[in-house]
Formats: C-alpha cells, sequence, structure tokens
C-alpha cells in the first residue's frame, strides 16, 4: 500500500534494529549510550563521504557530574603558537590505547626554544592576538612516531590496514591544559619506496576516519602505487575523545519566548561540557588543523599531502592558511564555504538537499516499483507525508530505540549524496512506506550491509547490544563511541567555526516567523533541521572568524573539484573559494552529480590521481572540466554489453 493511502503507523514494533553507532548516532535511543563502534563496511559501491545534517537526538538525560566544567576564561579561540621545524623524528609510540583526553596533571614548561624559528603562517591569514607572547613548546608532540598495529574492533577492513595513535594538547596556546590521543589507520603503500603519505579527511564535520578507512580503503587503491593512505578521527570524533551530550535532548524554540530559549540553548551546552569532558571546548577547524601538522611530523613527511571531502575542504583550507609551507599536493573535493555564515549555509544545504530529493522523485515515479507514485507531482507530494507520519508516529525498534522525523531526514540526507543509491533508496522506502521497517533506508544511507544491522538467525528481541556481543578478529575492543557523537561534533565544529550567535532580538516572533519562512521555502523537508542546528549554536561561546579571514595562500598549487550537481556543497561555493584562496587553486568543473567527484566520476578520479601520482594538473595548472554523468554513461554502456574506454 503507498504513502497516498497510509498515513498511520502501527503500534507494533518493527522486526529489526541498528546496533552500529554509525546508525545509532541516527536513532534516538530510549536510554543509555550505544556500546558499538561505528562502522563502514561497504557492502554497498561508495557512493562518497557526507556531510550530516541531521539535527540531534529527542530521547535521554544528561549525566550526573560532580562539577560543572566552563569554557575556559579568557581562552583565544586562534591562539598565536610556533610549530617546530620540520625534522624526522625519533621513532617513539606514544603511551597506551586510551583514546580519552586526559586533564592536566602539572605544569608542563612553556618556554620557548630559542633554536626555534618564527610561526608558520602566512597567505593573508590574520594570526590572532599575542603573535608576540613567548611561544609554548611542543616539541613532545612534534618528536614522536606512531607504532602501527592491529586495528581494535572493527568487523572489516582491508587487508593490511594497521591502526595507531598520536598525542596532542587540548590547547595548542597552553599545552599544560591536558592531551589527548588521535586515532589513526593507515593502508600501506604497495612500493617499497613510497613518495610519503596522503592524508584523508572524509567530511562531516563529526564523520570518523578510521571506520570510513575500513569501509571505503579498496576506493583508494591507486594511491597505494606511491604512497601510504593515511586517515584520522579528528578530535572529538569516533576514537579521538568523542564529545556527546549524553542523548540529553536539545531545546526547541516555539517562536514564543526568545529569553528562555537562550537560557536553555546554553544549559545545553554546560550539560554537554560536563558529559564530554575537557575536549569539547577546544573542538574546531582551527585546532584540527595544527593537529594535521603534528600528524603529518609524526609520519615523517616533510610537506602534507592530502584529499579532502566536504568539510574536509574547509580544514584543508584552514591547513594552507596556517602552514603553507607545509602543504604538498592537496585536493578539496566537494568544495566548502569559507565565507558565508552559518544562516546561510544553512539555507543554501537546505535548498540543494530539497533539489536532489525532487530530482529523485521525479525520476522514481518513472518506475513500476515506485513506492511514492506513478507521477512526478504526487511522488514528491508522498515524501512530504511521509515526513509527516513519521513525525506523528515514530517508529519503535526491536530494541527499544526509536526511529524518529530527524532519523528519517538524516537518513534521506545521506542518501541522496549519490544517484547511483536512487534504485536503493526506491526499495528502502517501499520497506518504509509498507512495512514499518526502516532498517534498509538506514543501510542504504550509511552505507552496512543489512546483515550487520538485523539480528542474527535465531537472535531475540528488546535486548540491544546484549544481542549482538561484540567481537574482534583484531585486537583488544575499542572504548565505545556514543551514540550522539556524530551529531554533537556536527554542531559543536560548526558552530567553533563561526563567530556568530542568534540574539533574543533575532528570534522575536515576527523575526523568527520570518527566518522559519526561508528556510520552509527552501526546503519543507530539510529546511526545519537545518534550521535547528543553526539555534543549538546560540547557547556556544561565540566562536573564531579565523576560517573566514583566510585569503591568498602562498601554497603551490591545489586542486579543487566542484560538482555542478552536488546537493550539499553548490558549485558556486567552489568558485568562491578558489577566489578566496588565490592563485594556488586550480579549479576542476565536475558537471555530473553527487556529493563530490572522486567516487562518482572517473573523469575526476583520473584527475586526481594523476596530480598525486605524477603532479599532472588539469589544464597544465590552468584548470579543467569534466563532462556530465560520465560513470554513468559507462555503466549504461556495460549493461549494453559494450565496454567503455577507461
Amino acid at each position: 500500500m503507498g504513502a497516498t493511502d497510509r498515513r498511520a503507523v502501527p503500534r507494533g514494533r518493527v522486526r529489526y534494529a541498528a546496533v552500529a553507532v554509525a546508525l545509532l548516532a541516527l536513532v534516538a535511543p530510549a536510554a543509555g549510550p550505544a556500546t558499538g563502534s561505528p562502522a563502514r563496511t561497504g557492502a554497498a559501491p561508495p557512493t562518497g563521504p557526507s556531510r550530516s545534517t541531521a539535527a540531534g537526538d529527542r530521547d535521554g538525560g544528561p549525566a550526573a557530574v560532580t562539577a560543572p566544567l566552563t569554557h575556559p576564561p579568557g581562552a583565544p579561540r586562534l591562539p598565536a603558537f610556533t610549530a617546530p621545524p620540520t625534522t624526522t623524528p625519533p621513532a617513539t609510540a606514544p603511551a597506551g590505547r586510551n583514546p580519552t583526553a586526559t586533564a592536566p596533571t602539572g605544569p608542563m614548561p612553556t618556554a620557548r626554544d630559542p633554536s626555534v624559528p618564527g610561526a608558520e603562517r602566512g597567505g593573508g591569514t590574520r594570526t590572532g592576538a599575542g603573535e608576540a607572547a613567548a611561544q609554548p613548546d611542543l616539541r613532545q608532540f612534534y618528536d614522536q612516531r606512531p607504532t602501527w598495529g592491529e586495528c581494535a574492533d572493527l568487523p572489516q577492513n582491508p587487508e593490511g590496514m594497521t591502526c595507531a595513535e598520536v598525542t596532542v594538547p587540548l590547547d595548542y596556546a597552553a599545552p599544560e591544559r591536558g592531551t589527548l590521543r588521535l586515532a589513526l589507520a593507515r593502508i600501506a603503500a604497495t612500493t617499497d619506496d613510497p613518495k610519503g603519505s596522503v592524508l584523508l579527511n572524509f567530511g562531516g564535520p563529526g564523520d570518523p576516519g578510521v571506520v570510513n578507512l575500513a569501509g571505503f580503503g579498496r576506493t583508494f587503491n591507486t594511491f597505494t602505487n606511491a604512497y601510504d593512505v593515511v586517515t584520522f578521527d579528528p578530535r572529538g570524533v569516533g576514537r579521538s575523545s568523542p564529545v556527546t551530550c549524553d542523548h540529553a535532548p536539545p531545546p526547541e524554540f516555539t517562536g514564543t519566548d526568545p529569553e528562555a530559549f537562550l537560557r536553555e540553548a546554553e544549559a545545553h551546552y554546560q550539560r554537554c561540557l560536563r558529559a564530554s569532558g575537557p575536549v569539547l571546548p577546544y573542538v574546531g577547524t582551527v585546532n584540527v588543523a595544527r593537529d594535521l601538522d603534528v600528524i603529518r611530523q609524526a609520519l615523517g613527511d616533510d610537506r602534507l599531502n592530502y584529499l579532502g571531502f566536504s568539510y574536509g575542504t574547509r580544514l584543508g583550507a584552514a591547513y594552507a592558511a596556517e602552514f603553507p609551507r607545509r602543504v604538498g599536493r592537496m585536493v578539496l573535493d566537494g568544495v566548502d564555504t569559507l565565507v558565508e555564515p552559518l544562516v546561510e549555509q544553512g539555507l543554501v544545504t537546505a535548498e540543494g538537499r530539497q533539489t536532489a530529493l525532487d530530482d529523485f522523485a521525479t525520476w522514481c515515479a518513472t518506475r513500476a516499483d515506485c513506492p511514492l507514485g506513478d507521477n512526478a507531482r504526487d511522488a514528491k507530494r508522498n515524501v512530504a507525508r511521509l515526513v509527516e507520519r513519521v513525525s506523528e508516529h515514530p517508529i519503535t525498534l526491536y530494541d527499544g530505540s526509536r526511529f524518529t522525523v530527524d532519523t528519517l531526514v538524516a537518513a534521506l540526507s545521506a542518501a541522496l549524496y549519490s544517484r547511483a543509491n536512487w534504485p536503493s533508496l526506491s526499495l528502502a522506502l517501499a520497506s518504509l512506506i509498507e512495512d514499518d521497517d526502516p532498517i534498509p533506508l538506514l543501510a542504504t544511507s550509511m552505507p552496512v550491509p543489512v546483515t550487520g544491522v538485523r539480528p542474527p538467525p535465531g537472535g531475540r528481541a528488546g535486548t540491544g547490544a546484549a544481542a549482538h556481543p561484540r567481537t574482534t578478529r583484531t585486537g583488544p575492543v575499542a572504548p565505545p563511541v556514543p551514540a550522539d557523537n556524530m551529531l554533537v561534533a556536527l554542531t559543536a565544529v560548526n558552530c567553533a567555526d563561526d563567530p556568530d550567535r542568534l540574539t533574543a532580538a533575532d528570534l522575536t516572533p515576527a523575526a523568527y516567523e520570518r527566518l522559519l519562512a526561508r528556510y520552509t521555502a527552501a526546503s519543507p523537508v530539510f529546511g526545519p533541521a537545518q534550521l535547528g542546528q543553526v539555534l543549538l549554536c546560540a547557547g556556544y561561546p561565540p566562536g573564531s572568524d579565523f576560517i573566514r579571514s583566510i585569503h591568498d595562500v602562498s601554497t603551490p598549487k591545489m586542486l579543487l573539484v566542484g560538482t555542478r550537481g552536488d546537493p550539499a556543497t553548490p558549485y558556486r561555493w567552489t568558485v568562491e573559494t578558489a577566489r578566496r584562496l588565490g592563485d594556488s587553486a586550480v579549479v576542476l568543473d565536475n558537471r555530473g552529480e553527487g556529493h563530490g567527484g572522486y567516487t562518482s566520476s572517473k573523469c575526476v578520479r583520473r584527475a586526481v590521481d594523476a596530480f598525486f601520482l605524477e603532479g599532472d594538473l588539469p589544464g597544465g595548472g590552468s584548470g579543467g572540466s569534466c563532462p556530465a554523468d560520465a560513470q554513468d554513461a559507462e555503466e549504461a554502456e556495460r549493461a549494453e554489453g559494450r565496454t567503455a574506454p577507461d
């Protein structure tokens, strides 16, 4: 029965539940944190790294604490510091394998080493206050080498993938505040004489690198002809001191009492501080860029070779601004904005997702098995009705967790990143509409194999993780990642990167109605969730304006890939960011569809591979373009028994 005939959801429980944290981050838990580890095991062909946009979880409560944490008084968001010179550090193993942040145990020396050169800055960026102040001594962080070993608690990872950790300071301006350990993963080069490493960031913000490499590792096989392929979980994400709100529901603004909402937003931030420990005030792209430089040195590379997707392009730009002379071959794919405030970013993202959803609905209506109807108008209306239905009647899963409207919107967002997902998305929506079974949709949006999210044969319902004991073929079980980590990290990083905050004057009933109307007009499906993320930042301390100050970086040429049909990062952001970065930016115009080009276009893949392996840039450094639907055309030719030229 289609959505046009069925508006209510039966009260019975569905048969299956997601148990991987990557799925549970989208499912509001009935109680308690998740015990699984996130996994992207690559059951389906990778469809591109994601840019998460879901609204926060709605169930659970704050953790009990003994004393409140506050944002460190006067702690600058952009402190000046000096990075040690590039050298080959001695091989030393980081202590232990506990990835949690540590509070300071005593003062650490901060006297500046007179042999250390001046601050590594440039490219027209503002460097923050205190440039002339005494520089902290960071040599202990730069003088380390990771010890690679077996990866803990990953259900699937590529042959030869190993894991390690590096230690970084919570606060680069005051390393005595404490440290945290960053989780790394590596697929070693197949050559005996590698050129170094290519460091990957899969986007988000909030996407963990380790489990993404475990699932998508084979996507980067070409790189291993010359490089070690390395990734990491950024601070506050995954296995690197994950931030959490302990499932405390974020405040919901009704549009009537701005002052009360702002107090609730501040109280929510304080709950997240208590639940996360010392790391939350120190997340954000500026500090992660500095972590990248510590990782680069720990890997033994004189320059950073880097491939960043979506949010990872913002991170790459920040690194280029902070460490311009240490940039090697850098590719930014699915380019983020450096200048638009969160309010405008949310509108653009909502509009892009709505366009992708409408395109999918139009395509679906041409198919006999489309669960949304047999014409484009009905298909679009029935998507809206499905959202309304799940909003009014969330689905209870077998372990007590809930599939809410926020879950649905987030899963749709991720599934729409690539046209390659559309057939699976159609089938998944049929399961949700006709059988009240959301698991195929969750599996399509992550993606993970369906067998990884359903109970095993004979498995009993209602016990959650107890029905799915965590096992590992590679070593000790890693500490659990909170189920809300990806969403909390998404909010925390975006807020830390933006100095603007909505005020009571911006949220008067009339002003809020205008703002809500703008978001709803951009997307009736995705707009409210995007606005919720912007509102939540009102409770966070003001962020850094460093990202907006980036311009005219003095680096070697870097490649920016913009996709015309990108539903998350519009092509105009590529043009704007290239203009901001200056003469160093070379643009590859991908005229296809999907979020990012490397995983969806063979033309883009060839260009990126040629840059990393041979140093060749499109147009000899002047830029180039890739035709639309290059991969789709090749797949069509294969389906007809013809072979497309490579």
